[in-house]
């Protein structure tokens, strides 16, 4: 029974993620980038979405929590070590393609005070700040 309720548990956890990560690649849409991958798995880690808007490729990390204090403070140094890991494998497998600026961004998803809808706060250049 407790193994069953486990396992529903990070069935509910996992699909909850993945509606935040196509959430945000959809807000990322209405600011002008286009998608290029939702959650890119390698060897060295995931990136939630990676988008392009101009010249530059943004590797998104999607954190949706109860406040945007909670969102931030989950961006620890491992969890940046292992998205710059491969988001640094991405660039070599794509570098042909893509020439120019990239960055870590986050894109913070937190209930809105009044309506039962996610508001999105999005962070250019994340990491470099933290």
């Amino acid at each position: 029974m407790k193994s069953t309720l486990k396992r529903a548990e990070r069935l509910a956890r996992y699909k909850s993620g993945r509606r935040a990560e196509w959430y945000a690649a959809a807000c990322l849409m209405l600011r002008g980038y286009r998608i290029l991958h939702i959650r890119y798995k390698t060897p060295l880690g995931e990136i939630d979405v990676i988008a392009k808007r101009r010249r530059r490729i943004a590797f998104v990390e999607v954190k949706r929590r109860k406040s945007l204090d909670d969102a931030l403070n989950s961006i620890t140094p491992k969890l940046q070590h292992r998205v710059r890991q491969a988001a640094a494998l991405w660039l070599r497998r794509h570098a042909a393609s893509y020439t120019g600026d990239s960055g870590y961004d986050v894109m913070a998803l937190v209930p809105a005070k009044r309506w039962p809808i996610l508001r999105p706060h999005y962070l250019k250049d994340a990491f470099d700040h933290r």
